[in-house]
């Protein structure tokens, strides 16, 4: 079991961490990276990833990486052609990932949860040449359904299936000799939107971009040489591919997992010590529910909140584990982590979504979204943002990439935020903010007065539109209290909110209406402003 804390210095994680660190405790990877596949050139004999019983070191990555580099490259690929990777996460997916960047390929993940409809339209979008899927995961049939999507896209040209848990990709590789290393300014990879409101986009990054990312977010949440990360979110999604990225970077170990269960992952951080893992709370939740292993070597960790739960692992992972949870804050277009909170912070903004950025080369501006001018500190608007890890558009979706950026490039976050000293709070998607008697209202604000009753567990607020009134705020509950009714709640509510913050009904719910993400599950505030409506209408 690899340990992190003050390893001798005549041992070998010793010798290798030292080989990472400067006097300052930067790692040396800062300075050095030329092309992405860089990040695996310091202490080759270091672990790299650990899958199942499978472990390879990052010099086996490397290996691995440019063997199937040839292989692409034999079988016609070229600069700026997009390999679309349907697979779960496995040596196999980081392989395929360091081999495209050394040849200047895009990689276009594909979700695990997409039937053929949804990944046939990612390759439509993508104008895929390649795809790899896995030999068998779970109980769908990849080989079928990627015979259709060949079938149903000429330029398709190529289709690799991957025995993902015989860890790297070893048979039918050529070697041709060493790939020479492509410009670091290269678009590299996408990761797709929501696609809550339609069919997803695929936000586009360069090698630069993911690069320089990857050392900033290692530095930023403490990743050093020989620490592990569990990565228990996909790596199709961008929080999941960041946190791998970054250990990597930082010479650190990715804890690999094709399928989510909290007893497994819980498991994974006993058996292999690890250090970090970033993910939502409603992942956190599972694992810190597991009483069976031992966390204990659990050093950091950060989450987005989705599932309401935040208050809740906080308070539990403090309690039992002496850890100290942070908020993040990130998305498809300007990357996960693009802001952090750190355990040092005041503890009544530590575990708040946002932050400050990770980098001083990631600027941001709040614009207030009636006058169009930049807020002071304490008020409210959108989040812009401009800087290296901010996407170079949509794949082949020009007037989505117009539309996405302002007339002076900095990228519309969508994301209404309150301006800090050090950076700012996250509070809710614009469309999700509440106009109530005129004023722009934080449904989150309203959110946590009603959790603060002993009865509720968790709450979701959201408007219906009605003309001539504006927004009416509805909130939805989860109640532990059988006898607590509605009335006792608006009650409450009159007592210590304003009048104009007090939802004109409360509705009582069994779960909120979710969906699973690549980032964690979401509450879909969609389908509850449909139950809103219904409920003002009774």
């Amino acid at each position: 079991m690899l340990q992190s804390s003050s390893p001798s210095d005549s041992s070998p994680l010793a010798q290798a961490s030292n080989s990472f660190l400067h006097r300052d405790g930067q790692s040396e990877a800062y300075g050095s990276i030329r092309a992405f596949r860089d990040m695996l050139t310091h202490a080759p004999e270091l672990p790299a990833c650990h899958f199942g019983e499978l472990s390879f070191s990052r010099g086996e990555l490397a290996a691995a990486a440019g063997d199937a580099a040839n292989k692409l490259l034999a079988s016609g690929f070229k600069q700026g052609d997009v390999l679309a990777v349907w697979l779960p996460d496995s040596p196999a997916w980081l392989q395929l990932l360091f081999a495209a960047a050394a040849i200047g390929v895009i990689v276009v993940p594909v979700s695990t949860r997409y039937k053929v409809a949804e990944a046939n339209y990612v390759i439509q979008q993508s104008r895929a040449k390649g795809l790899v899927v896995p030999a068998r995961f779970l109980d769908y049939d990849y080989r079928a359904a990627a015979d259709t999507l060949k079938s149903d896209n000429p330029a398709l040209e190529y289709v690799l299936n991957v025995d993902i848990d015989a860890g790297f990709i070893r048979h039918g590789i050529s070697k041709t000799g060493p790939v020479p290393a492509a410009p670091l300014q290269l678009p590299f990879i996408t990761f797709s939107t929501s696609g809550t409101t339609g069919n997803p986009k695929l936000a586009l990054h360069t090698q630069q971009g993911i690069a320089k990312h990857a050392q900033n977010v290692s530095r930023a949440l403490d990743v050093r040489a020989g620490d592990v990360m569990l990565c228990a979110l996909p790596l199709y999604g961008v929080l999941g591919f960041v946190q791998a990225v970054a250990a990597i970077a930082a010479g650190a170990a990715c804890v690999l997992l094709p399928v989510f269960k909290g007893e497994d992952a819980a498991r994974a951080i006993e058996r292999h010590g690890v250090t970090h893992s970033f993910g939502s709370d409603g992942l956190f939740d599972r694992i810190l529910d597991t009483t069976e292993y031992s966390l204990a070597s659990w050093r950091r960790g950060g989450f987005t909140e989705f599932a309401g739960l935040g208050p809740t692992i906080c308070q539990k992972a403090e309690q039992d584990l002496n850890l100290l949870f942070t908020g993040l804050y990130g998305m498809s277009e300007c990357l996960a982590i693009t802001a952090t909170r750190y355990p040092h912070d005041d503890p009544r903004v530590r575990a708040l979504g946002g932050g400050s950025p990770v980098s001083p080369e990631i600027r941001l501006r709040v614009i207030d979204v009636d006058t169009g001018l930049e807020v002071d500190d304490g008020q409210k608007g959108e989040l812009q943002i401009s800087g290296y890890n901010v996407m170079t558009g949509y794949l082949h979706n020009e007037a989505a990439t117009a539309s996405a950026f302002t007339s002076d490039g900095w990228f519309r976050t969508g994301d209404l935020v309150q301006r800090t000293v050090e950076g700012f709070i996250y509070l809710a998607r614009l469309n999700d903010g509440l106009r109530l008697s005129g004023y722009l209202v934080d449904p989150s604000e309203i959110e946590q007065f009603l959790t603060r009753h002993e009865g509720v567990v968790a709450a979701q607020v959201v408007a219906v539109r009605r003309p001539g009134v504006g927004d009416v705020a509805v909130a939805f509950v989860r109640a532990t209290d059988a006898d607590l009714s509605e009335a006792d709640l608006l009650a409450y509510c009159k007592a210590g909110i304003a009048n104009y913050k007090v939802p004109k009904r409360i509705v009582f719910v069994d779960e909120f209406p979710e969906k699973p993400g690549p980032n964690g599950v979401k509450i879909l505030k969609t389908k509850l402003r449909e139950m809103a409506a219904v409920a003002l209408s009774l």
